[in-house]
């Protein structure tokens, strides 16, 4: 479950960021290291440094694909989650689109520590019975409680 108490743990430096994104899409990153803040620094790293990947097309696939090379099972219960992932990368996505920042790591960071980087960020938008279905897990959802960003 979500928690609504937290403080993220902020990255060092660009490498330790693009150590991780470049982790998942290789399937190398210790499953340890697949943490909430790695999720939301991998998916801005993507979205910001490498156009040669289509996240919207292909993020489903890559976070599977890690998953289960780290011994993870993607099912009705545990795994990749479709509409958490997919509400994230909107957030992030408007993150970007609104931040004076300008290099990776205060980018992430200033993510991290913005409402976008909370891990009950997505409760905004979905109800908790929504968000936490197995239709939610498996595809996108829209939300129930208020529209996505833009």
């Amino acid at each position: 479950m979500m928690t609504t108490e937290y403080s993220p743990r902020l990255f060092a430096g660009d490498n330790e960021i693009r150590a991780i994104g470049e982790g998942l899409l290789a399937r190398t990153l210790p499953r340890e290291a697949w943490t909430h803040e790695a999720h939301l620094g991998a998916c801005l790293w993507l979205l910001s440094e490498r156009p040669d990947v289509d996240v919207d097309a292909e993020i489903a696939t890559i976070i599977s694909r890690f998953n289960e090379s780290v011994g993870g099972v993607n099912d009705d219960h545990g795994g990749y989650h479709d509409s958490i992932t997919r509400a994230y990368v909107a957030g992030v996505r408007h993150f970007l689109s609104e931040t004076t920042e300008t290099g990776l790591l205060a980018r992430v960071n200033a993510m991290l520590t913005s409402d976008v980087g909370r891990r009950d960020w997505p409760l905004r938008f979905y109800s908790r019975e929504l968000l936490f279905s197995v239709s939610a897990r498996r595809g996108f959802v829209d939300p129930d409680l208020a529209p996505l960003p833009a």
